[in-house]
């Protein structure tokens, strides 16, 4: 079990995990010098200009002093001390040397003491574009109402900081626009299709109709259910992706053991052993949206799976994150063709889908409501077959 888990999570076949070459960690080190961050590269600066300007003062006042020496004690100037006469010269020699050796101890004093403040002073300044960054990093397709909102003088940070506002506003319009769009365009079809299977229904039930008209009848009926469950994947996708209005605690064993019962209650074409290996793992989110997530992952892993094959669905806490897994067996799936998976309208050898599998929204829609909640979603290959699915949600 890794570190931090406290459910069944093993480790994924075949990963890589975090083994390192010589290689690698020699690019590391040799990639080193070349991060310097903003806020040390201005430190390095306030201290280069700070000892420039130290040095120049120095000799500046090395040049005054030497010349105020010599105005005071002119050529063939001597002094008498009671030990005898003292030549000027070796007093004016004696009185450079010590005003430039303890120049050069104040100047590498007050040096050490400026680059300490100018690193402080740099934070300070660059603190603005620090609340950009997070920001910036927050923002997904379900969080671009945030705003930075930065206050301030009317500078350039603060002038960069309101173009990224006004982009984050046009971006989200646009998102909202495209979301509405899925959303009336969804419910406008659904009642068309409700008709549809309406008149179907009727045609079959009529004891006067063909043998013939019932065959079309059938198969209109099934394509007509196969088109609302894709107009009802659209709805949820579209609502999937707006913002949360609903967060209460959840613990994902309990969605899980729900999704569970009620998948055993339907039928399936292909026999499917499914393994629950279920700890408490809460989180905070829609319950609703949440156990849509657990019922994709499950239905996905039943439907894509060979007849006789297997399921594990695993739920706990992992590295800190409230966690649920799903792996199944299966046909083998490319690695490079895992992240296209979870593309709309995607499936595993095939661009557009014509299968009664499904409308092929499934995992888009775990990736829109894992995003809703601030968590994570990946996916890796199953050594032999089949996928592992692990979403991450922040614990409660």
């Amino acid at each position: 079990m890794p570190p931090g888990a406290t459910g069944p999570f093993p480790p994924p076949h075949g990963g890589k995990g975090d083994r390192r070459g010589v290689g690698s960690l020699a690019a590391d080190l040799r990639a080193l010098p070349t991060r310097m961050s903003v806020r040390l590269r201005l430190t390095v600066l306030y201290g280069l200009l700070f000892f420039m300007a130290g040095a120049l003062l120095l000799f500046a006042t090395y040049l005054l002093v030497g010349s105020i020496l010599n105005s005071v004690f002119p050529r063939g100037y001597v002094i008498y001390t009671p030990s005898g006469p003292l030549d000027p010269q070796v007093l004016k020699e004696l009185t450079m040397q010590r005003l430039v050796s303890r120049s050069l101890v104040a100047l590498v004093g007050v040096g050490i003491t400026a680059v300490v403040l100018g690193y402080f002073v740099a934070d300070r300044a660059l603190s603005p574009l620090q609340k950009v960054t997070a920001t910036a990093r927050r923002l997904s397709e379900s969080t671009l109402h945030e705003r930075i909102a930065l206050e301030g003088p009317d500078d350039e940070i603060k002038e960069l900081a309101d173009t990224f506002d006004a982009m984050l506003e046009r971006l989200s319009q646009a998102f909202d626009a495209q979301r509405r769009f899925v959303a009336n365009a969804s419910h406008e079809l659904r009642t068309p299709l409700a008709i549809n299977r309406t008149l179907l229904e009727v045609a079959l039930g009529d004891p006067d109709a063909s043998d013939d008209l019932k065959t079309v009848g059938r198969t209109l009926l099934a394509t007509n259910a196969r088109h609302e469950r894709l107009i009802e994947g659209l709805l949820l996708l579209a609502r999937s992706e707006r913002q949360l209005t609903t967060r209460t605690p959840v613990d994902l064993a309990e969605v899980a053991s729900t999704v569970l019962e009620t998948h055993a209650k339907r039928g399936h074409d292909n026999d499917v052993a499914v393994h629950r290996e279920l700890t408490a793992g809460t989180t905070l989110g829609d319950p609703v949206l949440l156990e849509h997530l657990v019922s994709n992952l499950v239905d996905n892993a039943v439907k894509h799976n060979d007849d006789g094959g297997e399921v594990w669905v695993r739920t706990g806490v992992l590295d800190g994150y409230a966690t649920v897994q799903v792996e199944n067996t299966g046909p083998v799936v490319p690695a490079y063709e895992v992240d296209r998976l979870f593309e709309p309208f995607r499936r595993l050898n095939a661009d557009r889908v014509e299968s009664a599998k499904g409308a092929g929204l499934g995992l888009s829609i775990v990736r829109s409501v894992v995003l809703a909640h601030r968590g994570m979603v990946y996916a890796a290959p199953r050594a032999g077959g089949g996928l592992i699915v692990t979403v991450r949600l922040p614990l409660a």
